[in-house]
């Protein structure tokens, strides 16, 4: 990844940009957005943070992937940050014994259950859908 400016004259300064295409490239790219981390926005290298982090951002999504978590991981962790006990959780699915089952993937989440899930403990529904 190298940005550099090619000066012609002094009113003429153009930003020579090109893709992060490997590791090198991207190790570069972060080292550079480190030192330049603090630009100042509507200034040459705050338009040039501005592109380096889409840049790095584009080739993570591309090369370092996050898959969604388990839907059962996802209910678990967050009644865990919010305090929740397996209690609260029935007072929002129906019986306690189904929310053992749920936690224990012993039963399948319904729509409605997923509906109240994604309302209450603000998962997002794609991540509640997934097979388990």
């Amino acid at each position: 990844m190298q940005i550099t400016y090619d000066q012609k004259n002094n009113k003429n300064k153009q930003m020579k940009i090109t893709p992060i295409r490997n590791e090198e490239n991207y190790l570069k790219a972060l080292d550079r957005l480190e030192i330049i981390f603090d630009a100042k926005k509507d200034t040459e290298q705050g338009d040039e943070l501005e592109i380096l982090s889409i840049l790095i951002d584009r080739y993570e999504n591309e090369n370092f992937p996050i898959d969604m978590p388990d839907p059962i991981e996802a209910i678990k962790f967050r009644m865990e940050q919010m305090g929740m006990k397996q209690k609260d959780l029935a007072e929002v699915m129906g019986f306690k014994s189904r929310v053992s089952e749920i936690l224990s993937k012993k039963r399948k989440l319904t729509l409605d259950m997923i509906r109240k899930l994604n309302t209450t403990l603000h998962i997002p529904t794609e991540v509640l859908v997934q097979d388990y």
